[in-house]
């Protein structure tokens, strides 16, 4: 049980660990802030939060979790925002995408205290953001990553392992740059790839006609290009290494489907299709295993 969680953004990622805490009975209080102070009294009314913070540091006055739900983009701007009151006792995580970036913003603002910070990434979310759309049931059953770096201490490690089991994650540790690399390839790229053929579709004089043809698949596909600009843009900027090289493979492997096709060559192009079909059906048996 946690006395006081302390949230800065108070929008779905952070609204929705607020509601779950509550529902789980894991916080006594929440003191919420956002950049809007109209998200925040909207979270108060909604009974997300208990208590409107007008910053970010009085957010986390006695507070002993707190979390960051913030832009990547905004994550080291907060930790100079709220480093004077953090203690040996607060744990302090994220929730964002991308976890390089946010883990050298929290060395060169914690600096001694960065033991106290434990990198999550929840694997969830939604294309519609806001507190209106905050669900206590956001994380059930979800994956979260946490990257603790050498001097995360081992107390905060436990409390964050513990935390997000209880909220009925599971839950998994990995390095920062075995994370970036992996959620680049399957989270980064697939993201931009949905935006990317929007565009491609939408720059064509026939858009609206094609759009309007369009079924399940089409729709399944581009689900996530209704994702928040500004949350995908700083992920996008900060993963960009490793969101190139995988786009370079993404490229050699349309590539081959094109020369394929260019050259008539059903056998190359069925081969092609076979390997995506086999490799697509044998994680999605993998996938509905039950995780330890």
């Amino acid at each position: 049980m946690f006395e006081q969680l302390g949230l800065i953004g108070c929008g779905l990622m952070g609204g929705s660990f607020a509601l779950a805490l509550k529902k789980a009975g894991l916080v006594k209080r929440v003191v919420g802030y956002s950049k809007s102070p109209s998200t925040t009294e909207r979270a108060r009314q909604m009974g997300v939060i208990d208590v409107e913070a007008p910053s970010a540091l009085l957010a986390v006055s006695g507070a002993d979790l707190v979390l960051l739900a913030v832009p990547v983009s905004a994550t080291e701007a907060t930790f100079k925002a709220i480093r004077h009151l953090l203690n040996n006792n607060t744990l302090v995580m994220d929730v964002g995408s991308t976890k390089r970036d946010v883990i050298d913003a929290a060395r060169r603002v914690l600096k001694d205290q960065v033991g106290v910070f434990v990198p999550a990434h929840p694997i969830t979310g939604k294309e519609l953001s806001g507190v209106e759309h905050a669900d206590a049931e956001l994380y059930t059953g979800r994956q979260v990553i946490l990257t603790p770096i050498e001097r995360t201490l081992t107390t905060q490690l436990d409390k964050a392992q513990q935390v997000w089991t209880a909220l009925g994650c599971h839950v998994k540790q990995m390095s920062p740059e075995a994370h970036d690399a992996a959620y680049a390839a399957v989270s980064h790229l697939p993201h931009m790839i949905a935006f990317a053929l929007m565009n491609a579709i939408n720059n064509q004089p026939q858009s609206q006609q094609f759009l309007s043809l369009a079924g399940p698949g089409f729709r399944d596909f581009t689900r996530i290009a209704a994702s928040d600009p500004s949350v995908w843009r700083d992920i996008l900027t900060s993963n960009r290494e490793e969101l190139i090289a995988q786009s370079r493979h993404f490229q050699r492997a349309l590539q081959a489907f094109e020369n394929a096709i260019s050259a008539g060559n059903p056998d190359a192009l069925e081969s092609l299709i076979e390997q995506a079909s086999s490799s697509r059906a044998h994680w999605r048996m993998s996938a509905i295993k039950p995780q330890n």
